[in-house]
């Protein structure tokens, strides 16, 4: 009975894993029709407007706690290519450090120079970023409003190319895809450049090609304010604000148009303890926006494939549960088999080999259309997807219980991303301000974890059964990385 109970669990989450892996072959299948079909260049607003006929835009740039890179934000945006007569800057600074005063510096700099540049800062961050948002919108002056972290260094062309996709007045929203200023910093950023890229390439072409719902990644994107206004503007019942207000601003009608020839530079996190802050915040609010979203969603008159996409969209944080639970159970399955069950299970291991098929499909054509170096590109591929693979195990847990608390509405702070100015491999982040001194009590059952699936490699030795060894390695060198990196990451005192 045991036996059965393990077999019937373990399966349900293979067919679980295949269901999202399909859907995800599915939109790179519609990536590729699009790529096809799509003409080469970025539109770009008509030179020699008379100043008068540029639209009004607003630039929102919500920062806290950002010392290293707040100057850098504000001088790119400072820098556009675009008639400061027609551009405002709000600096969303809700800092409790140096941060507000080199802002602060930094406005006053502009607002010398003529611009209309202002500090808003709040000292109570209710609502966090979503409320500094909400909190300004009543007071921007432009007709478009553009939102930056403080991590990105937009180009100097980027509102002159994203504003000419507002052709039509049923445009809502413009997005532009994440480029990675310190993606050769380390293998941990080329690891979340390799799967952010398969997001900005085959998620969300794949979505808008298809006429599904896509989200606005809560920065380097452009919204209509009458958008933000008639969806119910930005609410902080979320982790993902950006996620939610995507999905009510389409449920009302408005187009959301991604442009993945626009390039928006950005930093990623090069501390383990980072990243994993970022993957949980991203993970409980996709589930928390999930829990919020899809009940009206199921009830809405959508097409059916569009509800469909929509389920597979906000519920894709919640695959990391059914990952973990596919690793976790294969080691009890291994110990309590009789010959009853060995047939079943190998013949179910055949889900577990086409969803790794797909994957490699998806990352394969990401790989394909983003990476610059085409002599060494799928020598690239062959590296990155194990490393990939490996992360993505050893952070099963940690973003499973992310979703989960997501998914049964605990509440949680918004606790942003550090960035620390890594432009090149000879900058250095360890002894910088708000890198982290403690380990977390989760990084120790990682540990333990650890020693839980190198143990069944050498019992799958001993019974001379070696069938779920590769799916063990995977998930021990998965769980030994996270848990060292975090360990070394954190500056521990003495």
């Amino acid at each position: 009975m045991l036996e059965v109970i393990i077999l019937s669990l373990y399966v349900c989450c293979l067919f679980g894993i295949l269901i999202y892996c399909l859907m995800e072959v599915n939109l790179a299948f519609s990536y590729l029709k699009h790529k096809k079909r799509m003409k080469a260049g970025v539109k770009q607003l008509p030179k020699g407007l008379p100043i008068e006929e540029y639209p009004m835009v607003t630039v929102q740039l919500p920062v806290f706690n950002e010392m290293y890179v707040v100057e850098r934000l504000i001088d790119a945006v400072a820098a556009f290519d675009y008639p400061k007569e027609r551009l405002q800057i709000q600096v969303l600074d809700d800092s409790t450090d140096e941060t507000v005063a080199i802002s602060a510096k930094k406005v006053k700099e502009y607002q010398e120079k003529g611009f209309d540049i202002v500090l808003l800062h709040r000292v109570d961050r209710k609502g966090f970023k979503a409320g500094a948002l909400q909190a300004a919108t009543p007071k921007a002056k432009g007709q478009y409003i553009a939102i930056f972290d403080a991590d990105f260094i937009p180009k100097k062309d980027f509102l002159l190319t994203t504003l000419a996709y507002f052709d039509h007045p049923e445009v809502g929203v413009v997005q532009t895809r994440w480029e990675h200023l310190n993606k050769n910093y380390s293998l941990l950023t080329k690891v979340q450049a390799f799967f952010l890229d398969a997001h900005f390439t085959i998620e969300q072409t794949g979505r808008n090609a298809s006429g599904y719902f896509i989200n606005f990644n809560g920065t380097a994107g452009v919204w209509r304010k009458a958008t933000i206004i008639d969806a119910g503007g930005w609410q902080a019942d979320t982790l993902t604000e950006d996620l939610d207000l995507s999905y009510r601003s389409q449920m009302k009608g408005w187009e959301f148009v991604y442009v993945e020839d626009i390039g928006s530079p950005s930093e990623l996190p090069a501390d383990m303890r980072a990243f994993r802050s970022q993957q949980f915040r991203w993970i409980k609010g996709g589930a928390e926006t999930a829990r919020k979203i899809l009940p009206k969603i199921l009830r809405s008159d959508l097409p059916w494939s569009v509800k469909l996409n929509a389920f597979s969209h906000l519920l894709s944080s919640s695959v990391y549960i059914i990952i973990f639970l596919t690793a976790f159970l294969s080691v009890p399955l291994l110990m309590v088999k009789n010959t009853y069950i060995e047939t079943e299970y190998i013949h179910y291991g055949a889900l577990f080999f086409l969803s790794n098929i797909s994957v490699a499909f998806v990352y394969y054509i990401s790989t394909h259309y983003r990476e610059k170096e085409r002599k060494h590109r799928f020598l690239y591929y062959l590296y990155m997807l194990p490393l990939f693979l490996i992360l993505t195990m050893g952070l099963s847990l940690h973003n499973a219980l992310a979703a989960i608390r997501g998914l049964l509405g605990e509440k949680t702070p918004f606790i942003r991303t550090p960035k620390f100015n890594l432009m090149s491999g000879k900058d250095d982040w360890h002894d910088k301000a708000y890198t982290s001194r403690e380990i977390e009590f989760l990084t120790i059952v990682e540990l333990a974890i650890t020693f839980y699936f190198f143990g069944a490699i050498a019992y799958s030795f001993y019974i001379m059964d070696l069938t779920l060894v590769p799916l063990y390695l995977i998930a021990g060198i998965g769980f030994a990385i996270s848990s060292w990196y975090s360990i070394k990451h954190a500056r521990v005192v003495g």
